[in-house]
């Protein structure tokens, strides 16, 4: 679980390009849930002005929340701008993605693509 949200933080923080599966998605999703709610839970009952810890630190996921829900519809085979569509971007985050490769890259969940196209050409 943290593995997911490491990727897409510290490896992938502004990548918009490529797919990611839903479990890295959902992976990042719920981290960014529960640190959020653990750091605004803490910082409002030690002391209401430090609550601006939490929304610092949600500033600081915004970008690779956004990538991820971009990687994340590239995955399904729609362009990075369905993201900004309600609840239709909800329907193209839970449904599984394209298999095999797409105009957006190759698959994440075939990590053997490379070599199955080995001697096809």
């Amino acid at each position: 679980m943290l593995e997911m949200y490491k990727k897409v933080v510290f490896e992938n923080y502004a990548n918009f390009s490529g797919r990611a599966r839903r479990q890295e998605y959902w992976m990042f999703f719920l981290v960014n849930i529960i640190i959020s709610f653990v750091l605004g839970f803490v910082a409002g009952l030690i002391s209401p002005s430090l609550v601006i810890i939490a929304n610092i630190y949600s500033l600081a996921v915004l970008l690779p929340g956004i990538a991820v829900g971009v990687r994340r519809m590239h995955d399904v085979g729609k362009s990075g701008w369905f993201i900004i569509i309600p609840f239709y971007n909800l329907y193209l985050c839970c449904i599984e993605g394209e298999k095999g490769p797409n105009q957006y890259g190759a698959d994440p969940k075939n990590q053997l693509e490379e070599i199955n196209e080995i001697g096809k050409e």
